[in-house]
């Protein structure tokens, strides 16, 4: 993680926001898709089975929008392909009347953030050219002397060539070029900095982890802001102490839970203030895998679950969720469409407990 930081670099340049994006109407069909992972031919499928591509992978899903729930990096093997397709899909959409909201998912502000722990080693293979070697040793020669410096600081003698064989041993040919595609002002770092993490159309919420009501308090724009901030003009604070920002704390939208694990029946009189607070009737999240491999509704159809593991790490599960203008929501699978029920009549005679913190940060 500190190779990686040490490349990032802390003022943003070039990630200027879209405009608002936060509460959409009048859409006639939505799909959602769920974790990617780098499971990029079942990500092409499942876009597929619902309509959004065609056999040739471009745009046809006309003035549909696409919401993918982030979590497109780290474990499986093609990450990028999967990035540059949502990229390109974003452009043809709108020609088409369409849109693609890329919502980000704590994976994706981990490797905004250097902490690549998840990235699949094969990826970096994807980031080699001509100039790898060289930038690799560029890269090592500024941590030697920084390593060096630090030696003398504590009157100690650094052993250089086991610093050498260390470095080598976690900076494969690649990671140089990867980790400045990632940073402020790398093609992936800005694109992704520019990108929202929650989205309203029509009265469903769309997150990558969950909502608690203080956060849902502060309404889908504030959060967006505070979420875009954190990864650019405070990104230097956010590197410091990133259990206290909403981007990376453990009860911010892109980490939180509770709405996929938590007891139901305790839980229900919450879900609904965070429905109240964000003028919706349900919330679509992923995040948290679906053991069953297929989406699931919890509290009444109120919260819809759409992580069902699309990479192999997971059981290579691929899902999306239609949602029509009629309100109509059906699960889309390769081989199959189910119907869902949609969300049931809030119950505002329970009491409100409080609800419960995520757990698991990976």
């Amino acid at each position: 993680m500190r190779l990686a930081a040490a490349l990032l670099g802390v003022v943003c340049a070039g990630a200027s926001p879209p405009a608002s994006t936060c509460r959409i109407a009048g859409v006639p069909r939505v799909v959602a898709v769920g974790d990617v992972h780098g499971a990029f031919q079942r990500f092409l499928g499942i876009l597929r089975s619902a309509g959004i591509v065609d056999d040739e992978g471009t745009w046809a899903g006309g003035a549909a929008h696409l919401v993918q729930l982030g979590d497109v990096l780290d474990r499986g093997r093609d990450t990028r392909r999967s990035l540059d397709l949502l990229m390109r899909l974003e452009q043809e959409a709108a020609r088409a009347g369409g849109r693609v909201h890329a919502l980000l998912g704590n994976h994706e502000v981990m490797n905004l953030t250097g902490d690549l722990r998840y990235v699949n080693p094969a990826e970096y293979q994807d980031y080699v050219g001509a100039d790898s070697e060289e930038n690799r040793e560029r890269f090592f020669r500024s941590a030697v002397a920084r390593a060096r410096a630090l030696a003398r600081q504590q009157g100690a003698n650094l052993d250089e060539a086991a610093f050498r064989a260390d470095f080598l041993a976690r900076t494969p040919l690649g990671f140089v070029e990867r980790t400045q595609a990632f940073s402020t002002e790398g093609v992936y770092g800005r694109w992704l900095r520019a990108h929202a993490a929650v989205v309203e159309i029509d009265g469903v919420v769309f997150v990558h982890g969950g909502l608690t009501v203080e956060v849902a308090t502060l309404g889908c724009d504030a959060i967006n802001a505070a979420v875009r901030r954190e990864l650019t003009s405070d990104l230097a604070r956010t590197l410091r102490s990133p259990s206290r920002t909403l981007v990376a704390g453990e009860n911010g939208p892109l980490w939180f839970r509770g709405l996929a694990r938590g007891d139901e029946a305790a839980l229900l009189p919450q879900v609904e203030k965070v429905l109240e607070a964000m003028s919706a009737r349900a919330i679509v999240v992923g995040h948290t895998v679906d053991a069953s491999g297929r989406i699931e509704e919890r509290f009444g159809g109120r919260v819809l679950t759409i992580d069902t593991g699309m990479t192999d790490v997971y059981g290579a599960h691929a899902a999306a969720l239609e949602i029509t203008r009629d309100g109509a929501l059906t699960a889309i699978y390769p081989a199959s469409r189910e119907p869902l029920l949609p969300p049931a009549a809030a119950d505002k005679t329970a009491p409100v407990l409080p609800l419960a913190a995520g757990s698991g940060r990976e």
